[in-house]
């Protein structure tokens, strides 16, 4: 199987769009990506991670999400590849980076993300075979907290634990969407740093999480991520039923990579 049998038709954002529009645009299509034009040429990607980096930065305060464009949280670091590559070649590429684009010379033929490719194999095992190491927060901590953990530890989602109970999950685009309503309120950048400083995880949390156990064959989990499109769930041991891990469709991924 090659990737053009997989890719999907991307969305895409010219730079001098706003950020605001780009949110917009991921939150209606359930998307957390969009490919970045410059004048019709392929010129990066943006995420949501990306804006709530940009969202976050203490240089930026003061200026509302109206004000800044997608240019400023455009990674150029784009994977491009042909559309005979095999799916095995683009699930290794997958380990380096959240989506392959295929191109024909210059043109964008689609892009492959990692549902596109988890849709498109079989799978075995647990999910206690797949997943990973679960980094957590309180609901009382900051959301500053969260946001720099997700950064600084490369993931999209923290479940929020309190004294060992799952009780919600908070993710990158949930963070970037309380930054954006932050920032225009049209504050001082004073005024707007002690309004994010105070906010909590639990203002902004989602309570109602879905998650799996160490044992759930993962032919289910892959089904209930593509399903309700979730980017990671977390993975609960049956016997105290505490939070042991959590899997994605990276590591999920990863772990088909790594067992061939």
């Amino acid at each position: 199987m090659q990737v053009k049998d997989i890719m999907s038709e991307p969305m895409s954002i010219d730079k001098s769009e706003r950020l605001g529009h780009a949110l917009d645009l991921m939150e209606k299509n359930d998307l957390r990506r969009l490919l970045v034009t410059n004048k019709d040429k392929l010129g990066g990607v943006i995420t949501t991670r990306q804006i709530a980096r940009v969202l976050g930065a203490r240089k930026s305060l003061g200026m509302p999400a109206s004000s800044l464009h997608v240019a400023s949280a455009t990674m150029d670091s784009l994977i491009k590849v042909l559309p005979d590559m095999q799916v095995e070649d683009a699930m290794a590429l997958m380990q380096k980076t959240g989506v392959l684009v295929v191109m024909d010379g210059e043109k964008v033929l689609g892009w492959v993300r990692p549902r596109d490719v988890l849709a498109a194999v079989k799978v075995s095992g647990t999910a206690g075979d797949a997943m990973r190491f679960p980094l957590t927060v309180n609901p009382n901590d900051r959301l500053v907290h969260a946001r720099r953990m997700m950064l600084d530890r490369d993931v999209g989602r923290l479940p929020v634990v309190e004294s060992g109970r799952l009780v919600g999950i908070i993710s990158e685009r949930d963070i970037a969407k309380s930054m954006r309503a932050f920032r225009d309120l049209n504050d001082t950048a004073s005024k707007q740093y002690a309004r994010i400083y105070n906010i909590l995880v639990s203002d902004v949390m989602t309570h109602d999480v879905q998650y799996v156990y160490v044992d759930t064959p993962l032919d289910e989990v892959k089904k209930t991520i593509l399903e309700d499109n979730r980017g990671g769930l977390p993975v609960l041991s049956r016997s105290r039923e505490e939070v042991v891990g959590m899997i994605t469709r990276r590591s999920i991924l990863d772990y088909l990579a790594r067992t061939g």
